[in-house]
């Protein structure tokens, strides 16, 4: 779930010996110390002196509005903190990533999940981290620990609609900039071996159904990214080393899902 980050340091370039600098002080060579710093202090201030002309105004000429970053919340549970995998892994940090890569300014990712939280959990510590101002976009991807405790549809749908509720109000009162992330199937994952993944999968699917009514009805955006992590049946590859959590390369795979809809949302809110 946590990586360690690494701190590169530079060498200090080598001090320069006065006898290596060609330079004229009064038409001849410096030959001290002395003179080289006179020299250097003559050749400062006629550059001070210099005036650029016609200097453009970076900012006339820019595309990209500097002056404000993209802010996004990311709220759930495993899924979003990405366990099992490192950082750099986890789907909101590739999505951060990729709108970087379009010359999108965007913050770090502001990420209030736990593992194992279910929708009213996920309801209790937003409350507790208050996440402060307002966000360009604000995602919600919760509800397979509901499935997996057991709890009914019936119960998630009144969290869930709360949630729907407070995320709007982190999108500064705008559904439109608020996701909805479909929950995926783990029971196709070697965790499930032994239990019902067909009773698994019915029961997924019936929690997706409420999360798209209710991102409907909220005027939110949904996004489904079930049916391809239902592809970790046949590729292993897809899963982290717990055998059941996303590896990178499945959430890479969801963000080819995502970033379409999130850069719609950016552009038209």
């Amino acid at each position: 779930m946590d990586s360690i980050s690494q701190m590169a340091t530079r060498p200090m370039g080598s001090i320069i010996n006065e006898r290596q600098l060609p330079g004229v002080f009064n038409g001849q060579q410096p030959q001290t110390l002395q003179a080289l710093m006179w020299y250097i202090v003559i050749v400062i201030a006629l550059v001070g002196c210099a005036v650029p002309v016609d200097t453009p105004d970076d900012t006339a000429t820019s595309s990209v509005d500097t002056s404000s970053m993209i802010r996004i919340l990311f709220l759930g549970d495993s899924y979003t903190i990405g366990e099992g995998v490192v950082i750099s892994e986890r789907w909101p940090d590739q999505l951060v990533e990729q709108l970087r890569q379009r010359g999108l300014s965007t913050e770090d990712p502001m990420i209030v999940a736990r593992t194992g939280w279910t929708a009213d959990e996920l309801l209790t510590g937003t409350l507790q981290v208050g996440p402060r101002g307002e966000y360009d976009l604000v995602t919600l991807l919760i509800g397979v620990n509901n499935q997996y405790r057991g709890q009914d549809v019936v119960t998630y749908r009144q969290q869930l609609r709360r949630l729907l509720d407070q995320a709007g109000r982190f999108a500064d009162g705008n559904p439109g900039r608020v996701m909805v992330i479909s929950i995926p199937d783990w029971g196709v994952t070697p965790f499930a071996q032994g239990l019902e993944r067909e009773k698994i999968a019915f029961e997924i699917d019936a929690f997706n159904e409420v999360n798209r009514q209710e991102a409907e009805q909220a005027g939110a955006i949904y996004v489904d990214i079930t049916p391809a992590s239902r592809r970790a049946a046949r590729d292993g590859g897809l899963l982290a080393s717990d055998g059941l959590h996303p590896s990178g390369r499945m959430y890479a795979e969801w963000v080819d899902l995502i970033l379409p809809q999130v850069l719609d949302t950016l552009e038209s809110n």
